[in-house]
């Protein structure tokens, strides 16, 4: 069972998330990026997935914050494609993904990014 801190401003997007992922791994949740930090310092995560635009402190200061510390892959979120698919990719995000996304895409990152890493995951 893989660990996966889930990072967005929106109680939607994070229950959603929290809803698809929950069944198969252990799911932490943040509201914005200053609590998801205080987290990552504590908790050993096998996969963050962040949305890009909060209040305070956004994906990019996690992205890049994670980056220089650990190797766990990031999957980010965002609804202005346009704008951050190659900061982020650049940076170092495992995958990028412009809302609204496909859940069922955004699943199959998530395995190809625990695969890739190592983690073992439940199967049905």
């Amino acid at each position: 069972m893989a660990t996966i801190l889930l990072i967005d401003d929106h109680r939607a997007v994070r229950e959603m998330l929290e809803m698809a992922f929950a069944e198969e791994h252990e799911c932490h949740t943040a509201d914005r990026a200053e609590q998801a930090l205080e987290l990552i310092e504590f908790e050993k995560y096998d996969l963050i997935i962040t949305d890009i635009s909060m209040p305070g402190l956004g994906g990019l200061e996690i992205l890049r914050r994670v980056k220089q510390r650990h190797t766990t892959p990031v999957i980010v979120i965002s609804g202005r494609a346009d704008k951050y698919q190659d900061a982020v990719l650049k940076i170092g995000a495992y995958a990028f993904f412009a809302k609204p996304f496909s859940l069922g895409a955004l699943e199959a990152s998530v395995s190809d990014a625990l695969a890739a890493k190592g983690t073992q995951t439940l199967t049905n």
